[in-house]
Formats: C-alpha cells, sequence, structure tokens
C-alpha cells in the first residue's frame, strides 16, 4: 500500500476558504492557544508557584500539544501544507512535505496564513530570546526546558518552511536536519520519562555485623 494515498481525507480536499475574515475560527484559535499559553506560564508562572517540576511539566505538556495541534491539524486546514514521515518497506526513512496543487492550491484565507505564519515566527523567537537569557544568567534547568521548547518549535517552523518551498521529498541537508531534529524530540521523551519514574532514595540501613 502506498503511504502517499493514504489518506482519510484526501490532502487538499478541505473546505475552500469563505469571503468571512476566519473561516476556520476554532483551529484558528487552537494554533495560538497552546503556544502562547506555554509562554505565558513560563514568564509569569514563577508568581504562582516556586515548584519547577510542576512548571516544567505542565509548560511540556503544552508544547506537545501545541506540536501535535500545528503538525497535523492547522498547517493543513490554514494554509494547506503539510509535513510526515513514513518507513518503506526497506526499513528507509522519508520525509515528505506536501503543499495543495492545482485547483484548490490558493483556497487559502490572507487573515488564516497571517496568523499561522506569524505565530510560528513569533513564538519561535521568543524561545530564543529566553534561551538567550537563560544562558547568560547560567540557569541550567530554565535552559533544558527553553531547549525542549525550541526544538519543538523549530521542528514545525522547518517542515512548514519546506512544505512552502515546494520540495515534496528530500533526503539530503534537509532529512539529515529533520533527522537531527527529531533524535532531540526522542531525548525530551526520554527526559519526562525519567522524570516520572525516578526512584525513590532507600532508605539508609546501618550493616549490622558479628561482635
Amino acid at each position: 500500500m502506498d503511504p502517499l494515498s493514504d489518506d482519510t481525507i484526501p490532502f487538499g480536499e478541505e473546505n475552500a476558504a469563505n469571503s468571512t475574515k476566519l473561516p476556520h475560527p476554532c483551529v484558528t484559535f487552537f494554533h495560538l492557544f497552546f503556544r502562547v499559553s506555554a509562554v505565558l506560564i513560563y514568564f509569569f508562572g514563577r508568581i504562582f508557584t516556586e515548584s519547577f517540576i510542576t512548571l516544567f511539566v505542565l509548560i511540556i505538556l503544552l508544547l506537545s500539544m501545541d506540536f501535535w495541534i500545528v503538525k497535523n491539524i492547522t498547517g493543513r486546514i490554514m494554509v494547506g501544507l503539510r509535513w510526515w514521515n513514513y518507513v518503506d518497506d526497506d526499513g528507509v526513512s522519508h520525509w515528505v512535505y506536501e503543499s495543495r496543487k492545482g485547483s484548490v492550491q490558493h483556497r487559502v484565507n490572507s487573515s488564516e496564513y497571517t496568523i499561522f505564519w506569524a505565530g510560528l515566527w513569533s513564538v519561535t523567537g521568543m524561545w530564543i530570546l529566553f534561551f538567550i537569557t537563560s544562558f547568560f544568567s547560567i540557569n541550567f534547568k530554565w535552559m533544558l526546558l527553553v531547549s525542549i521548547a525550541l526544538t519543538l518549535n523549530i521542528a514545525n517552523l522547518h517542515g512548514y518552511i519546506k512544505c512552502k518551498g515546494g520540495n515534496q521529498e528530500n533526503m539530503g541537508i534537509s532529512s539529515m536536519a529533520s533527522s537531527f531534529i527529531f533524535q532531540n524530540i526522542g531525548k525530551v521523551r526520554e527526559t519526562m520519562s525519567s522524570l516520572n519514574n525516578t526512584p525513590s532514595s532507600p532508605p539508609n540501613i546501618k550493616p549490622t555485623g558479628i561482635v
């Protein structure tokens, strides 16, 4: 079975943009909600709690939901772009970058188009600023969190830039960059697992000996 043809809804056949200002208001809302919420909690969260673990887990959850929604839903509906990966029968990983074609390629609302790209670029820029700030303040635990945020945001930004450039499939430098990004995402998952499965310290039992 050809994975390129495996679509529940044929790519590019979603509802056409209409004359309203925002044809997909709910999609547009969630395109911004999770990413903006993560930034706000990072910036203001310490006002409400001093627990780094609480803020870390909450921000990572928001970032993960944002990554999934932007990659799988908002890019497809708002700007007619999608990127994805599949492994063929020989075990080779392929990165695919697609955009609408033919008579449906202009079914993009200009307001949604602007909001989509502004959301991607502006929030990624904020995380870059946060990384610089945490780096020069030598705050390594917050720098770890910001690095995870940058990895997830740059992954989506990179994928959609490739889609916009019209490259359907690329196995060269761009594919290497994608692999590097998703290796880092794998490390993010390992970090979350280690936080959830950290064993408690064993009781301090003094050895007994024969007198």
